[in-house]
């Protein structure tokens, strides 16, 4: 994603906070916002990235996309890993929101864990047309090792 120095980033399913961690250790000036539904996920990143909570570099909350309101009025990364909802039911809502708050240039990462190979075309074809609906450009990278997929909106 070329976190850089400054970006505000939002994580959607922030769970046990190995994103967060590995994004706020790359911010200085920026800020990671980090969701998640399960209140777990939300105390397990607590945890882990108290030193980022701490320094002001990480905010977390307990929250579903669809009802988010970004405290940072504009995002130039947000990113999910596994994170279903973009490809099992339609999130036109939660990609628009997206839309409006990711600035121009700016990317929403879609990651996905590919070791069940049958359900990459479903989930690329279903992630990727959402995206493009909402008016991102997007781009695929699909690695083998690791198996992994990531579409990428870009505004």
């Amino acid at each position: 994603m070329d976190i850089q120095p400054n970006d505000h980033v939002l994580e959607v399913g922030c769970g046990p906070g190995a994103g967060a961690e590995l994004i706020c250790s790359r911010l200085e000036t920026g800020k990671l916002f980090a969701i998640d539904r399960s209140e777990s996920g939300v105390d397990r990143t607590k945890r882990r990235c108290a030193k980022y909570l701490e320094a002001g570099r990480l905010t977390v909350r307990q929250i579903d996309l669809a009802t988010l309101r970004v405290p940072v009025k504009r995002l130039t990364k947000v990113f999910a890993f596994n994170v279903n909802l973009f490809w099992v039911r339609d999130a036109s809502a939660e990609i628009a929101l997206l839309h409006e708050r990711v600035l121009p240039g700016g990317t929403v990462n879609l990651f996905y864990e590919a070791t069940q190979r049958e359900q990459v075309p479903e989930i690329i074809e279903k992630s990727s047309k959402a995206l493009a609906d909402a008016g991102f450009r997007v781009s695929i990278v699909d690695s083998k090792v690791p198996a992994a997929v990531g579409i990428i909106g870009r505004r």
